[in-house]
């Protein structure tokens, strides 16, 4: 049997009240820190890009550390565009991050180490697969 506003006060309108107040202040708060992650990434490239000009050359590390910041950005882009997948992209940016660490010791990096981050690279790259093909259906 339903409950009607006489038979308790208006709670279940206060209860209903209270979880549209929530969302929406949660969902302020979210765009707010996509907002902040999205102004960090922005600075963190333009001190990138400067360093890069002041060094006057470019290393594969510098080129992967843009495709670090390419891909939050994207990630942010897909919060607010609703297309894609935002869940694949924390994948796409942790097999960036690995094969930049791959990159950048992998001259001093023991042989295992490189074989397991590289295992991981290929674990990501295959969830990402399963995520993309399975997600559409």
């Amino acid at each position: 049997m339903p409950v009607t506003e006489d038979e308790n006060d208006g709670s279940v309108d206060a209860g209903r009240t209270e979880k549209l107040v929530m969302v929406a202040a949660l969902g302020v708060i979210e765009r707010g820190l996509l907002i902040l992650v999205a102004l960090m990434t922005l600075a963190a490239t333009s001190v990138e890009v400067l360093s890069i000009i002041e060094r006057r050359s470019v290393n594969l590390g510098d080129i992967l550390l843009m495709f670090l910041y390419t891909e939050v950005m994207a990630m942010v882009a897909v919060f607010y565009t609703g297309k894609g997948l935002p869940f694949v992209y924390p994948i796409f940016i942790a097999i960036t991050a690995l094969a930049r660490l791959i990159v950048l010791q992998g001259k001093n990096m023991d042989p295992q180490n490189i074989v397991l981050e590289a295992s991981a690279i290929l674990l990501l790259a295959i969830a990402a697969v399963v995520l993309l093909r399975f997600a559409r259906r």
